[in-house]
């Protein structure tokens, strides 16, 4: 199955080692994937930032800090997680299994982080960052990239201000997990159009803006976006 993946990767392993750290969650023991990710994040920033100069020449800075922090969201790195096909691939605790972690967003999108940090320490930028543009090349060649740079909770404000409907309200449902790990739970509803999507995020305003995002794709799927 790593053979797969080294090929959806478009990189082969020299430490295969690596590739197992980036696979294994906290919950299934050490080695596991939490430093690789904290590596990967970093590379994932510095990598986008240089596409995005490059992409936008004209962009200011700030419109670029959005951007790049649109691209980097939980839901975006899951739906490449996704693509990759990682949730067969991951080694979880066995409590963790049965509570169906490896369809997890935030599960998925941190091994996906973890995968862009191991190949970086395997062969160095050289590898890393092609690697990201491979990632990420549907993202960087819309055509409606600068789009993305209002955060989902803005967008979804505008759509319904422009109906003349009161905004969102944002309910926090639960906070799991240790208080160096925490998971928060957020129902985003517009009671309005009686509608409404819960998401998780390793931060109340991260779980926030991935609510705002399912909303705002259920305006669109029914046209009213």
């Amino acid at each position: 199955m790593s053979d797969a993946l080294e090929a959806r990767l478009g990189h082969r392993f020299a430490d295969r080692s690596l590739l197992q750290q980036a696979l294994t969650h906290r919950s299934f023991g050490a080695p596991h994937s939490e430093r690789l990710e904290f590596l990967g994040d970093a590379v994932l920033d510095c990598a986008l930032s240089r596409l995005l100069m490059l992409r936008l020449p004209t962009a200011a800075e700030g419109e670029l800090s959005r951007l790049r922090a649109a691209l980097v969201r939980q839901s975006s790195l899951h739906a490449i997680a996704l693509s990759l096909d990682l949730p067969p691939l991951l080694r979880l605790g066995s409590g963790l299994e049965r509570a169906g972690g490896r369809q997890q967003a935030s599960i998925l999108a941190d091994a996906l982080e973890a995968l862009i940090g191991a190949v970086h320490l395997d062969a160095g930028a050289a590898a890393s960052e092609p690697l990201v543009e491979r990632l990420f090349a549907a993202q960087l060649a819309d055509p409606d990239l600068p789009d993305t740079a209002r955060d989902a909770k803005t967008s979804l404000q505008e759509v319904l201000q422009a109906r003349g409907l009161p905004p969102p309200e944002y309910h926090l449902t639960a906070t799991d997990g240790p208080a160096h790990q925490q998971t928060f739970t957020v129902l985003c509803r517009v009671a309005a159009l009686d509608i409404g999507a819960l998401a998780n995020g390793s931060s109340r305003r991260a779980a926030e803006q991935q609510a705002a995002a399912q909303v705002l794709q259920e305006l669109a799927g029914e046209g009213g976006a």
